[in-house]
């Protein structure tokens, strides 16, 4: 395998991926761009040091990275150097693997993604299986057993090359806060090779979950199982717990497993409320979570702060990117009301916005007459007592900086992208 790994076709595409991809430098401080470079000069020393099995990777860089409610997650970003080897590998180990997986496994997978989880979740729902197992494994990429990992890609790829490579980068020392630590279990949560070695290991627990004839959804770490009732759930669960440790040797998350109902569960996100018809009783549809909202609200209250420096088409390009990737992730939940009310508000941030660039009263109040107010209300206006926030939702701002002008200076509300992109959901 490792002669298909290093094809000079399999590298460069490797290549264009870590490139497309971004993101941080490792602990040697080598950016992507500055890749190219150096396998110009370096590549044929490489190439020799792995098929002679002298290669070393280097350490990783951890790097904690917010979650919420104060916690943090530890995010491992290997060398570039390291991660060109390891998309390198990751692209023709998924072609053996790839196509003996479950078809309700949806994570990091090609022609797989979220969207089809949860309308997978929904159809299991709107069946009738509503007693829901939900098992969250506790610090899944911490805990992954190496030997079990490297045994389940050994039944499959039997190049020693490949897997001392594999087993190298599973037991590279992480760097936090300058200090090497070594790793005995577990693997980088921000390497390439990580979303498939998941699914490999994983696969395991979705043969045993459709061996049985259950229903279920995988995305990466993140599985629910669907029962008809409460009794069934608990059999499950608890056979599936003693599944994951005696065979994966993976704990769960005692305290977030549970048996929920539709009302109080939420997948990727979504979250599933009843629906309110004539003739219609026990069924669901999609919505966002009250997290989901949250999250989005606080990243455009953050480019949308008025003391953040930038100009105002740099704050519209850096909001719609934003919002777009967020619309087209829920885009087939209920979101069209709640959109509406948020292009509201976020309308009035930017008036805000401008009403604070406009800074002095007398160039306030050349402004307002430039957008069609007369001196008199203009002069008035200009020297007002109300609050910024005050100004932005009232007729002083709503009247002259119309959304007819902020179209004409590139904004895009979401509620009219949200219908554009989704014409079917109306």
């Amino acid at each position: 395998m490792i002669a298909e790994v290093l094809r000079r076709k399999n590298l460069y595409k490797a290549h264009r991926q870590v490139l497309q991809n971004k993101g941080s430098a490792g602990v040697d401080g080598m950016t992507v761009y500055e890749l190219a470079n150096h396998l110009e000069a370096n590549r044929d020393r490489i190439i020799t040091e792995v098929l002679n099995h002298t290669y070393v990777p280097e350490a990783i860089l951890g790097v904690e990275i917010p979650k919420g409610k104060g916690k943090t997650r530890l995010l491992g970003i290997p060398t570039v150097t390291d991660r060109w080897l390891q998309q390198a590998v990751s692209q023709v180990l998924m072609t053996k693997f790839e196509l003996n997986f479950e078809p309700f496994s949806f994570g990091f997978r090609s022609e797989k993604n979220t969207q089809q989880a949860v309308t997978q979740a929904l159809a299991y729902i709107n069946d009738g299986f509503q007693d829901i197992v939900d098992i969250d494994l506790k610090g899944f990429f911490d805990e992954v057993d190496h030997v079990k990992l490297l045994q389940l890609i050994y039944n499959k790829v039997k190049c020693p090359t490949t897997l001392r490579l594999i087993r190298k980068w599973l037991r590279a020392p992480i760097q936090i806060k300058g200090r090497l630590h070594k790793r005995r279990k577990g693997m980088p949560q921000g390497s390439p090779l990580s979303p498939l070695l998941s699914n490999i290991l994983l696969d395991e627990l979705d043969k045993e979950l459709a061996r049985k004839g259950l229903r279920y959804v995988r995305y990466a770490d993140d599985f629910s199982i669907y029962t008809k009732s409460k009794a069934e759930a608990r059999k499950v669960g608890n056979a599936v717990y003693k599944f994951l440790w005696d065979k994966l040797r993976l704990p769960i998350n005692r305290a977030k497993s549970g048996i929920r109902r539709p009302v109080n569960f939420e997948l990727l996100g979504h979250g599933f409320a009843s629906v309110y018809k004539k003739g219609v009783k026990g069924q669901y549809q999609l919505v966002v979570s009250k997290k989901g909202w949250k999250n989005l609200k606080r990243r455009l209250k953050d480019i949308s702060r008025k003391t953040r420096p930038m100009s105002f088409d740099e704050r519209l390009q850096k909001l719609s990117e934003v919002w777009k990737g967020w619309v087209n992730n829920f885009r087939l939940a209920n979101i069209h009301a709640k959109l509406k009310t948020l292009d509201e508000w976020l309308r009035n941030r930017l008036r805000y916005c401008i009403w604070h660039d406009w800074k002095k009263p007398e160039r306030k109040r050349k402004n307002l007459i430039r957008l069609g107010m007369d001196f008199d209300r203009a002069y008035a206006y200009s020297r007002t007592r109300m609050g910024g926030w005050a100004v932005a939702q009232s007729p002083i701002l709503r009247t002259t900086i119309t959304l007819s002008r902020l179209r004409r200076r590139g904004y895009e509300s979401m509620l009219s992208y949200y219908r554009q992109t989704i014409p079917e959901i109306q």
